[in-house]
């Protein structure tokens, strides 16, 4: 579990949250539960580096408060909208027996013990982040998906995840997919070998002397033929002749 420090602040307006967020903090606020909600103020720099982990949203925070712990869920988080720095957090207070909703990322393991992408397949995920319903206590960092003797054609559905009985989907009366490991989708271009066109001028060629040797004549040059053509035309007689 990740912890934070956390200050108690009582700054409403623009122009204190501004200050605390010049002093290198951020405002965060603290709901849920029968209390009231509660404004405090954490490091911007510690916030950050929990941020970057991609289970942030989903994994429970212990917050110590001026020497008090609370457990918190974030809920939340706004950013500057051109530095893209964090501006403010929302906190969920951690109640046991309270279940909520809340997305849980995917985690697939074992990528080298599958035949199936040893053979080329593709993981093809749709689902990086299933949405349940569960307390707050037994929320789980990830859904892990063991990809050992996965072959291809094969998928995974939310009933081959292990979860808590009091764990349960959001999405209640059919089986979902999450991932499957498909075939290979490469395409290649057919080409036409060179062999082919040689072999089909050859064939030309051949099929044109066998013509010719069918009419009992040689294949000649276009010059030859011209020839033999003035050689079979009849002779015409001039015009004064026939006079």
């Amino acid at each position: 579990m990740n912890s934070l420090d956390a200050s108690i602040r009582e700054n409403t307006t623009k122009g204190q949250l501004n200050a605390v967020r010049n002093s290198g903090n951020v405002p965060a606020i603290i709901y849920g539960g029968k209390e009231n909600n509660q404004k405090v103020s954490i490091s911007k720099k510690l916030l950050k580096t929990l941020i970057e982990k991609e289970n942030f949203l989903s994994s429970i925070i212990s917050l110590n408060i001026n020497g008090k712990v609370q457990n918190v869920l974030p809920r939340e988080v706004k950013y500057h909208i051109i530095s893209d720095e964090p501006t403010h957090v929302d906190f969920l207070r951690v109640i046991p027996g309270v279940k909520i909703k809340i997305e849980v990322p995917v985690n697939f393991i074992n990528h080298e013990k599958s035949p199936g992408l040893k053979r080329g397949g593709v993981l093809n995920i749709v689902r990086r982040k299933v949405e349940l319903k569960c307390p707050s206590e037994k929320i789980p960092e990830s859904l892990t998906l063991d990809l050992d003797g996965i072959d291809i054609g094969e998928s995974f559905k939310i009933s081959s995840v292990k979860l808590d009985p009091e764990v349960v989907p959001t999405i209640q009366g059919r089986d979902f997919v999450i991932a499957t490991l498909a075939a290979p989708t490469v395409m290649k271009e057919p080409e036409k070998p060179a062999e082919e066109d040689t072999a089909e001028g050859a064939e030309g060629a051949e099929g044109t002397e066998a013509s010719a040797a069918a009419d009992g004549e040689k294949p000649s040059s276009e010059g030859d033929k011209k020839a033999s053509d003035e050689k079979k035309a009849p002779d015409k007689k001039p015009a004064e002749e026939k006079k």
